[in-house]
Order: structure tokens, then C-alpha cells, then sequence
């Protein structure tokens, strides 16, 4: 269907976003890739013979071809304003235009003013016209107002859209029964994933040897899952998770529990990383440092024939670098350090992880363009690390930061800039999303250059998109028994009927 000649650009379109919703582009990756191509060398043609009032169309091949990395200008909107250079009244007529418009601004980079006019101008007129739609269309809007397509995790969505594409009169009844066996299929093949992990999980014994810790293994599936659930990551799911789930444990030794000698000792063993470094250890760290280099020796244990020995390397080098940044954010706690805003900033965006878990997402993948290049491209701490880091932070520090206080946390970002600036909560809250909206940018800009492929920046780039869903309105992962445990009900229990 994807590669029908008969298919007009525009049908080609509708068919391609329909299958990303459905959660299926994964299994036509190669028909997708090479339409993209074909659509985004005739994109000005294509544009031009397009009906000026077909909005939706225009920005739909917009979002499309930005989403896979096709540096197509934002000029290709101009043509729906008027002399006055305001977007045409005519198109506020036309919900499915105004939905596809708005969809398309949040892809937007630095200084397209353009679609910041159009983010505005669709939020204004798309709210105003949500009491008097129908649904599934309804439903359609308010959930795009609520968090839109860019942002959203795809088997979350995938879930979502199947119960609306199947109410949808104009429904291929072939392309739903198809992405219903799909999503069932892999939901048994993360479950059997997740029933191996759990046992590994079990034999750790959390509850006993951590009671301080957060439990949160099936969350942190649901993590990875958000990072990448096609079949072909099953070994970079289980690395992935480990040491999410390893990292977790550890990032509560050193918020909640160790002793400032303790957490010194437990950073050099990390360092060393020796299992003789055990010695001076106290009994619980013994158990959580011998259990993370056994993790890493299960790493090169599975990829010892494959000459891919250095991405271990890697995977330490980012683990060794975040023990590091904890203790150090640590001490200022135990000083009662209060950090500048951008002095916090930079310690914050190492210890929230994103660089490490980058870094580890990789290590699993076996697919040709994941290179030693690739490693090093990403240790460096690029332009996209860098903005998820910031989106993964300051999400985190607003959606939790009174709980944080009230348990005794060290300052967050919310602390330090009103320290800092005199600001309010309600205004400090509004500058650092405005701060979270650049960073966003900054990712859009990223994945437009091109220097890295882009199946390996979408994985950057999912990391975003599981922070949005877990921290949007509240810490859903330390309080996980909230639309969390929903989340995982959905992609992990209930199959699709």
C-alpha cells in the first residue's frame, strides 16, 4: 500500500501517519524511508501543486519529513497567510487542518517565527472549538492539546489510536487487524522479557537488602520500553534495564541513605571497579556493587565474539562519571551548599543520567550504524544530550521538588533560581518550562544536522518523550502507584480486544 504508484503524495501521507500512530512503521521502515525521500525532493513541487487551503496535507508532510530528519523549511507555511501576514481566517473552518498545523509547530527550531505564530494561533482556535466537536474528533483534539504526537510515547499511543482508528468510518479493516495482532505479539514478547528480568530482580531481593530504595523494576521497563520496544532490542532491553534498575538503587544510596564516608568509599570502588574493592564496603553496598559489576560482565560475556568489546568500556566510563557527580552533589547537601542556578544546571544534567543511559541504550544494539564513531560522538556529551538532559531535569525538579524538600533533599533548580532571582514558585515554575521548550528546540535542531544516524537520535530523543509522559503533571516514578501503574497496565496487561 505504501509503495502503490497510483497513490497521490497526499494519500501517501495519510497512510504513513496512520501506520506511525498504529504503532507498526517499525515493519516498513525501508517502503517509508524511501517515500519520505521521493516526497521530500518533489516537497516544492508537491507544495505548489497543492490547493492553497489544503493545510492539512502541507503539514502533515511537514511533521513527517522533519520527524526523520529532512531539513525542510518552514516557509512552506507562508503561502496560508494573508496580506496583513496572519494566518488566512478561512483555515479556522477546517479542525483536521488546525490539528495538523499545530502538530507540526513542535517541530519547530530556534527562530521559526512562523510556527510560533502557529502554535499560538491553532492552541487559541482549537480550544475554542473543542466544546461544540463530536467525538472520536474531540478526543482526537484534547489529547493533542494535552501532550501532541511529538511528544508522545509510541506504544502508549499505539494503544490509544487503535481504539480510535477502529470507530473511524473510514477504516482499513486489514491495516487494524494487522496492528492489532502487532501490538498483541510484542505485548507477549515484553512480557516474556520482563518475566526473565523480574527473576533477576527477585534473586537481588531489594525489599531485604535495600529497604531504603525505591522498587521500581516493571516502571523502569516501562522506561525502556519508551526508549525502544521493536523486537529486533530485546539484548539492549535487558542491559538497558539493568542498569536502570541498578542505577536507581544506587541513586537512593547517596540520596537517602549512605553516610558521607560511606558514599566516599562506595565512589572509589566504583572507580576501581575491582571486586576486590568490596573490602572496606559495608554489607548492603557490597551487595549493590558485586550486583553492578556483574551486569557489566553479563554485558561482555554477550558480546565478547562480536569485536564490540569497547562499548562496555563506554558503558563504564559513563557509570564510573555518575558516582562521581552524586557524590558531589552530595557534599554541597551535607554543606548546605546553595549552588547559583547555572553552577546547579551543570552538575544536574550529569546526574540525571541522560549522557550515561545514553551511552548504555547503545550497547545492545547490533544493527552496522551503531559504531565506535557513534560512541564517542555521544561521550562527548553532544548539543542533543545536553537539551534531554535539561528537558530530564527540570521536568523532574518541578514535577517533584516539594516531596524532594519535605524528605530533605539538596536544592533543586526550582530552589536555586528563586534563590537566586527573587522569584516567585509560579514564575520560576514558568520561566524553567520555558527553559524545557528550548531544549526542545535544541533536540528538533539536532536531529535536522544529521552528524549521528537517526535511529540512534530517536533514542535520544525517547528519553524526552518518557519524561514528558512520567513528569507532565507530577513525579510519576517515585509515586508510580498513580497514571503510571495505568501506563504499564495498558502495554503490559490488557491486550488489545
Amino acid at each position: 500500500m505504501i509503495m502503490e504508484a497510483q497513490q497521490t503524495t497526499s494519500q501517501k501521507l495519510d497512510l504513513i501517519n496512520k501506520i506511525q500512530h498504529l504503532g507498526v512503521c517499525y515493519q516498513f521502515q525501508k517502503e517509508i524511508e524511501a517515500t519520505l525521500q521521493h516526497i521530500f525532493e518533489a516537497f516544492d513541487e508537491f507544495n505548489v501543486e497543492e490547493d492553497d487551503n489544503n493545510l492539512y496535507t502541507v503539514s502533515l508532510g511537514f511533521r513527517l519529513l522533519r520527524q526523520e530528519g529532512y531539513p525542510i523549511s518552514s516557509n512552506v507555511f507562508e503561502k496560508f497567510k494573508n496580506t496583513q501576514g496572519k494566518f488566512k481566517e478561512s483555515l479556522i473552518n477546517n479542525v483536521q487542518a488546525m490539528l495538523s498545523l499545530y502538530e507540526a509547530s513542535h517541530l519547530r527550531v530556534h527562530g521559526e517565527k512562523i510556527l510560533e505564530e502557529a502554535l499560538i494561533f491553532t492552541i487559541s482556535h482549537l480550544q475554542s472549538m473543542l466544546p461544540n466537536l463530536s467525538s472520536p474528533l474531540r478526543t482526537e483534539v484534547s489529547e493533542a492539546l494535552r501532550q501532541p504526537f511529538h511528544k508522545r510515547i509510541r506504544r502508549l499511543e499505539a494503544k490509544r489510536y487503535i481504539s480510535i482508528y477502529e470507530v473511524d468510518e473510514t477504516h482499513d479493516p486489514m491495516l487494524l487487524k494487522f496492528a492489532k495482532l502487532d501490538f498483541n505479539m510484542l505485548q507477549k514478547l515484553h512480557q516474556r522479557e520482563l518475566g526473565i528480568l523480574t527473576r533477576w530482580w527477585k534473586d537481588l531481593d531489594v525489599s531485604k537488602n535495600f529497604p531504603f530504595a525505591r522498587d521500581r523494576l516493571v516502571e523502569g521497563y516501562f522506561w525502556t520500553m519508551g526508549i525502544y520496544f521493536e523486537p529486533q532490542y530485546s539484548l539492549a532491553r535487558k542491559f538497558f534495564l539493568k542498569v536502570i534498575a541498578m542505577s536507581s538503587i544506587i541513586d537512593d544510596i547517596y540520596d537517602v541513605y549512605g553516610t558521607p564516608n560511606e558514599l566516599q568509599l562506595f565512589t572509589d570502588a566504583i572507580e576501581r571497579w575491582d571486586a576486590t574493592a568490596t573490602n572496606k564496603l559495608p554489607d548492603y553496598m557490597k551487595v549493590c556493587y558485586i550486583a553492578l559489576l556483574d551486569v557489566y560482565v553479563e554485558m561482555e560475556k554477550e558480546l565478547t565474539e562480536t569485536g564490540k568489546l569497547y562499548r562496555i568500556d563506554y558503558a563504564k566510563t559513563e557509570m564510573k562519571n555518575l558516582a562521581r557527580t552524586y557524590l558531589k552533589e552530595d557534599k554541597w547537601f551535607r554543606d548546605r551548599y546553595f549552588p547559583k542556578f547555572e553552577e546547579y544546571m551543570k552538575l544536574a544534567t550529569e546526574t540525571c543520567g541522560v549522557r550515561m543511559l545514553t551511552i548504555t541504550s547503545l550497547v545492545g544494539m547490533q544493527e552496522d550504524f551503531v559504531t565506535k564513531d557513534v560512541f564517542y560522538s555521544m561521550s562527548k556529551g553532544p548539543l542533543i544530550v545536553q537539551a534531554v538532559s535539561v528537558v530530564c531535569r527540570l521536568m523532574d525538579d518541578i514535577a517533584g521538588h516539594e516531596f524532594e524538600q519535605q524528605r530533605g533533599h539538596a536544592a533543586s533548580s526550582v530552589e536555586c533560581y528563586m534563590n537566586q532571582y527573587k522569584t516567585s514558585k509560579e514564575d520560576t515554575y514558568i520561566e524553567l518550562q520555558e527553559q524545557v521548550i528550548n531544549a526542545w528546540k535544541d533536540t528538533n535542531q539536532e536531529c535536522l544536522n544529521a552528524l549521528v544516524p537517526m535511529p540512534i537520535l530517536t533514542r535520544v530523543l525517547n528519553f524526552s518523550r518518557v519524561m514528558d509522559s512520567i513528569y507532565s503533571d507530577g513525579d510519576s516514578y517515585t509515586h508510580s502507584k498513580t497514571k503510571l501503574k495505568g501506563f504499564i497496565t495498558s502495554l503490559l496487561v490488557d491486550p488489545v480486544l
